[in-house]
Order: structure tokens, then C-alpha cells, then sequence
């Protein structure tokens, strides 16, 4: 149900970062990683179960907005679904 603004005492602005300020040109990486990285936070940060679903939330249609500046590998290993990372343009 929608809450009235009144209620809190701050309201901050939205701000997406660019890809290319947060990941670093030479890695890949995992989107719970890369859902870190977009909170300021170190990719291998222990969150709980929920506020790591709640990242991994705003950072997808964050990675579809971006997808023109981005890559992604098919990882080896069978628990990952995939990489991503900068493309080299």
C-alpha cells in the first residue's frame, strides 16, 4: 500500500551509477557481485539472504539499462549462471 511522503523525515534522490565507475575493466563478475558493487559495497560483503535479494532486484534492470556497455562469459562452473563484466568498446 502506498505510504505518504509526509510520514519520513528523508527523502533521498535516485541515483544509478555507470558501469564503468563501479567494475573494473579487467573482471568479471557474478550479478549478487555486481549488486554489491552498486550498493558501495565489497563484492564478497555478507549480507543477509533478504537484503541480498532486494540488491540483486535493482541490479538487473539496472545491468538491461546498461546491456549496450556490457558483456557476459558462460562461467565453468555448474552453481553460476553467469559472468559479466565492461565491454572493451
Amino acid at each position: 500500500m502506498p505510504v505518504e511522503k509526509r510520514e519520513f523525515d528523508d527523502i533521498l534522490s535516485f541515483e544509478l551509477h555507470e558501469p564503468v565507475d563501479i567494475l573494473d575493466p579487467e573482471k568479471l563478475y557474478t550479478i549478487p557481485e555486481i549488486a554489491r558493487l552498486l550498493q558501495g559495497l565489497p563484492v564478497d560483503a555478507e549480507l543477509s539472504e533478504f537484503n541480498e535479494s532486494v540488491f540483486v532486484d535493482w541490479a538487473i534492470p539496472w545491468m538491461i539499462f546498461n546491456q549496450d556497455s556490457l558483456v557476459f562469459a558462460e562461467p565453468d562452473a555448474e552453481d553460476v549462471v553467469g559472468l559479466y563484466g565492461l565491454d572493451d568498446k
